[in-house]
C-alpha cells in the first residue's frame, strides 16, 4: 500500500486535535478529542489521541498504513517510556511521539528565526536560531507553566480568597469569582482539591477581563508578563528577533508586556501545523 500521508497530533490540557496530509502539504482529514497531557491522566490522553486519529482516518478514507511518517506533540510528554507506551497502544507506524514544544515553535515560526510565547493551558517559551531550538518552562502547572491559562486562573483563586480574608479589597475580579460558586468558599477549596489544567484555565477569562480595573488581577497579569521577560532573558532573546505569542493567553498578555523595542510577530501557523511541518520533514527531508 502506497504510503502517501503524513499525520499530525496536536495534544493539549485542554484537548486535541489530529490531520492527514499530504505530500505538498494539503489537508485531506481532520478529527478533534479531549484533554490530551500525558502526565495528569495517560490514559485518557491516549484515548482522546486514538478518537482524533479516527476521525482524520475516517475522513481521509485512510489507515496507518497510508502513513509515511507522523509527528504527535504533546502536552506532558516527558519519558520515552511514555512514548514507547503511546505507540504501541495506537498502533502508531512511523511516527514520532514527544512532548508539544518543538511542533508547537515549528507551528509559530515557520521558517523563521525568533522566539515563541506559548500560552495555553499549560506555557513554556522558546527561541529558533540558526537551526538551534531552546526552551524554558512547560514542567507542568504544579512546578511551572507560569502565565499559563492555568496559572492564571489559579492565581486569581487564591487572589479571591486573600479578599475573602480581608488581605486586599474585594474587587470585580474576586466579585465574579465567588458568583461562581454563589459565594461558598468551601466549594472553592473542594474544586481546588480535584481541579485539573483545563479547570484552572477555564477561569482564565475572569482575570484578563478584570484586568484593566482591578488592581488583583493588574497584579496577576504583570507577574504572568514578568516572567516571560525572565525566560525570554534566559533564552538570549533580543529585538532582533520577532516574538509570536500563541495560545488563549497570548492576545491578552501581549500589551502587559510591551516596551520600546519590542517587536511582535503573527504566529505562521498553529501548533497542529507545527506537527505536519515537522512530519513532512521527517518523511520526505
Amino acid at each position: 500500500m502506497k504510503q502517501d500521508l503524513c499525520l499530525g497530533v496536536d495534544g493539549g490540557g485542554s484537548g486535541c486535535r489530529a490531520a492527514l496530509c499530504d505530500a505538498q502539504g494539503r489537508i485531506v482529514g481532520t478529527g478533534h478529542g479531549g484533554p490530551a497531557n500525558a502526565t495528569s491522566d495517560f490514559d485518557g490522553a491516549c484515548s482522546n489521541i486514538a478518537d482524533a486519529i479516527a476521525q482524520a482516518m475516517d475522513a481521509a478514507s485512510a489507515d496507518m498504513n497510508h502513513v509515511a511518517g507522523g509527528f504527535l506533540g504533546l502536552a506532558g510528554m516527558r519519558k520515552p517510556c511514555q512514548a514507547q507506551d503511546m505507540t504501541a497502544r495506537l498502533g502508531l507506524l512511523r511516527c514520532t511521539v514527544t512532548e508539544d514544544r518543538p511542533s508547537m515553535i515549528a507551528g509559530a515560526l515557520g521558517d523563521r528565526d525568533g522566539a515563541v510565547a506559548a500560552l495555553g493551558t499549560g506555557s513554556f517559551v522558546g527561541i529558533a536560531r540558526g537551526g538551534i531550538v531552546k526552551a524554558v518552562g512547560g514542567w507542568g502547572l504544579q512546578l511551572s507553566d507560569h502565565a499559563s491559562a492555568a496559572w492564571v486562573g489559579r492565581a486569581g483563586l487564591s487572589a479571591t480568597l486573600e479578599a475573602v480574608d480581608e488581605m486586599q479589597p474585594m474587587g470585580p475580579m474576586a466579585q465574579a469569582v465567588l458568583a461562581r460558586w454563589d459565594g461558598d468558599t468551601d466549594a472553592i477549596v473542594d474544586f481546588a482539591g480535584a481541579a485539573r489544567p483545563a479547570d484552572y484555565g477555564a477561569l482564565a477569562p475572569i482575570v484578563t477581563e478584570a484586568a484593566q480595573a482591578d488592581p488583583a488581577a493588574a497584579a496577576i497579569m504583570t507577574q504572568a508578563a514578568t516572567w516571560i521577560e525572565r525566560a525570554l532573558l534566559a533564552l538570549g532573546h533580543d529585538d532582533s528577533l520577532p516574538l509570536v505569542m500563541t495560545g488563549g493567553l497570548g492576545t491578552a498578555l501581549r500589551p502587559w508586556m510591551a516596551r520600546a523595542g519590542r517587536q511582535f510577530s503573527d504566529p505562521a501557523g498553529s501548533a497542529l501545523d507545527g506537527a505536519l511541518l515537522l512530519a513532512r520533514r521527517g518523511a520526505w527531508g
